[in-house]
């Protein structure tokens, strides 16, 4: 029997960096200020209904970008050479090595008004606000998390057998029914990995819109300044937005199981 033990620090790790603080949580959001059982918290948490569905909604279309973008990239550099895959992969990886406060910041420079991008389109008789508005929010988190999308797909689509493909070819199958009965089929918990992986974050992330956004404040946002003032408050809109993710999570397993029943 394997010991115990190594798992040991781990577990007190969980316990005092994430069950305790989720507890704490989840306590303040069904209390109020004097400590007693109470749900106004979440009727306050109310108020901010419209920046909760404008926080999903950018994090849906993100991530449908990001899915849109990633596919095609990584199935066709899961069919490059081990060697230039591997090159591939290390590029996409390096942007992730630098602080996320300075890549959103990079990006404040380019997207600014008079900056690289707006003077180029100047030239060009193209007036367009560029920073300040949803737009510059989308780009800003499909850059943040496009590598969190690609890198499960081409993880999963470099284990596709290629005989099958050999075999769905050699029985007639053009390059449109190899994809939609072969290819996407096996990739699929691939998918489901990366659509996690974007939609979680960007549905609760905050300093994207801060620097992006303007006056556009996201859910991440308003917990942040919400907290600082009510820790009840905020902590019913930060269960309510977990509640959120967890039903998002149950779906998307649900639907994994279901492609893995088919498949």
């Amino acid at each position: 029997m394997k010991s115990k033990r190594p798992a040991i620090p781990y577990l007190g790790w969980m316990l005092v960096f994430t069950i305790v603080p989720l507890l704490m949580v989840i306590y303040f959001a069904f209390t109020d200020e004097r400590g007693q059982f109470s749900l106004e918290p979440f009727k306050n948490a109310s108020v901010y209904s419209e920046v909760f569905l404008y926080s999903l909604g950018i994090a849906l279309i993100s991530t449908v970008i990001c899915l849109v973008l990633a596919y095609p990239l990584a199935y066709s550099v899961s069919r490059c050479s081990q060697r230039t895959q591997s090159t591939i992969i290390m590029l996409l990886m390096v942007p992730m090595w630098m602080n996320f406060l300075l890549r959103i910041y990079a990006w404040v420079l380019i997207l600014q008004n008079y900056g690289p991008l707006d003077m180029l389109l100047n030239l060009f008789g193209v007036d367009v606000t560029l920073i300040g508005n949803s737009g510059a929010v989308i780009v800003g988190m499909v850059y943040e998390f496009l590598p969190f999308m690609i890198l499960p797909i081409h993880a999963v689509m470099t284990k596709i057998d290629p005989s099958l493909i050999e075999a769905a070819q050699d029985l007639g199958c053009n390059g449109f029914h190899v994809f939609t009965k072969v290819i996407f089929p096996l990739s699929v918990p691939g998918v489901i990995s990366g659509v996690t992986m974007v939609f979680v974050p960007t549905a609760s992330t905050f300093l994207v819109a801060q620097y992006l956004g303007g006056t556009q404040f996201m859910i991440g946002d308003v917990i942040e300044r919400v907290f600082q003032s009510d820790h009840n408050t905020g902590s019913a809109i930060a269960v309510v937005l977990m509640i959120v993710i967890l039903g998002f999570l149950v779906v998307m397993n649900r639907f994994g199981d279901k492609e893995a029943v088919a498949g």
